[in-house]
């Protein structure tokens, strides 16, 4: 079991965080025995759309982007478009695979993909949610009255010598109208759901914050001190 440093952002831009995210990968890949780093923010009303994506899942114009204040950013991870906004948790993993996984190998990617999608999993059920996988499509997902409804989208990027980057979005509280203006994830058929709407009471993202490093903690095997640094920019 190995060390790695939780860092708590605040709300922050999505194009700073990113940054942030190249130059800890560049760090790591410069010095593969640094520790990993768990980075755990919000950001301001922003789209991305991935490497895999298509442009028509985004439903509005650029006038209407700039009219609404949305930022928009076509992003090296996997995946299609998502929102990040106010009341939504992101965790931006930046870790070794080799160092995580005893036996790294072709299936790796699939591995750490399936175990944060375990770590949501575990958190949610801390609140009496019974979040589940859902075959052929990446995330994590709650059955409501209309059907599976995701509650967590997850799209990373493993660079060479197996440093991840980008991560998972937990919606806690946010404002899902948002989701309105684009087909999340590229999928028409199941819609967006959040913590506070499944539980029908206001949630914050402090509320959930211990229970996803616990989570992590847990599912990745390694030691996260108690104390979380908060990054000052």
């Amino acid at each position: 079991m190995h060390n790695i440093d939780v860092e708590w952002v605040d709300q922050v831009d999505y194009l700073e965080a990113w940054n942030l995210q190249k130059a800890l990968v560049a760090e790591r890949l410069d010095n593969p025995a640094l520790a990993g780093k768990l980075l755990l923010l919000e950001h301001p009303p922003t789209y991305t759309l991935g490497r895999n994506g298509r442009l028509e899942n985004l439903l509005l114009t650029e006038d209407e982007l700039n009219e609404r204040d949305i930022a928009f950013y076509h992003v090296d991870r996997g995946g299609d478009i998502t929102y990040h906004g106010p009341g939504q948790l992101v965790g931006y993993p930046i870790l070794s695979l080799k160092r995580v996984y005893d036996q790294p190998g072709l299936g790796m990617v699939q591995r750490y993909v399936n175990d944060l999608e375990a770590m949501l999993i575990q958190a949610l059920a801390q609140f009496g949610i019974e979040a589940q996988r859902f075959a052929g499509h990446r995330g994590v997902w709650v059955e409501t009255a209309v059907g599976l409804s995701k509650i967590a989208a997850i799209g990373v990027r493993i660079q060479r010598g197996g440093i991840t980057s980008h991560g998972f979005a937990l919606n806690v509280n946010p404002d899902l109208t948002y989701f309105d203006n684009i087909i999340p994830c590229g999928i028409q058929d199941h819609g967006v759901v959040s913590m506070a709407q499944i539980l029908q009471r206001p949630f914050t993202i402090t509320d959930v914050l211990p229970h996803i490093i616990t989570a992590f903690s847990t599912v990745f095997q390694v030691q996260i001190d108690a104390e979380v640094t908060a990054v000052t920019r």
